[in-house]
């Protein structure tokens, strides 16, 4: 039975090494998947999805306004079956994708894997993360590990001296270089001001 899964962590888990590589497993078998990318997130040119292991490969980018579940039947129309729906970065959809997410699974019986963040630099929940949260049949964390040692559950935005930001739009998007995965308890230290991140711990998480 096809299902909606949403696999989330904090910045820097892998997520987008595990979705490749779930690809990978699908086409190894002759099965065909469609990977849809956020226009938004173009550090690898728009469509490309790529991890920082060195993984790579095509997709096909979407904006707020598009119709996820559309662009799926006419993919199915134009080239045949598809097996599943991968998805990247899925923390940017909104909800109304999240609901045409369900009727992809629901009525095509296509499997769809989401791969994102729960939440932003303050602790907010991201609205795409939010109806994965409330309407994925499967939830599964990638889990990290913060500078600490504990287990790593939130991100930290920072400036290009290492120190973190407590203000600024939702969505900026960065790798390493601006966002830090933390356990809560050092978030709060963070966010208090008690503690500070270094800017060499950045490319270490």
């Amino acid at each position: 039975m096809a299902k909606l899964y949403f696999y989330y962590s904090a910045m820097n888990a892998g997520k987008t090494t595990t979705l490749l590589q779930s690809a990978h497993n699908y086409r190894e078998r002759g099965m065909r998947v469609a990977i849809l990318t956020p226009r938004l997130d173009h550090r690898d040119g728009s469509g490309t999805v790529s991890s920082r292991i060195g993984l790579r490969a095509d997709g096909t980018p979407f904006g707020r306004d598009d119709d996820l579940e559309r662009m799926v039947r006419a993919s199915v129309e134009a080239h045949g079956p598809l097996h599943c729906v991968l998805v990247d970065e899925a923390q940017f959809l909104t909800r109304a994708q999240v609901w045409q997410l369900t009727e992809i699974v629901d009525e095509l019986r296509i499997p769809v894997l989401c791969y994102g963040l729960r939440t932003d630099f303050r602790g907010e929940l991201f609205e795409g993360s939010q109806y994965l949260l409330a309407w994925a049949d499967e939830l599964q964390e990638i889990k990290t590990i913060c500078h600490s040692g504990s287990k790593a559950t939130m991100t930290v935005r920072v400036d290009d001296k290492g120190r973190a930001l407590h203000a600024g739009p939702q969505v900026e998007i960065g790798g390493n270089e601006r966002y830090v995965s933390v356990s809560r308890a050092e978030f709060k230290k963070i966010m208090r001001g008690e503690a500070e991140i270094a800017p060499m711990q950045a490319p270490l998480l």
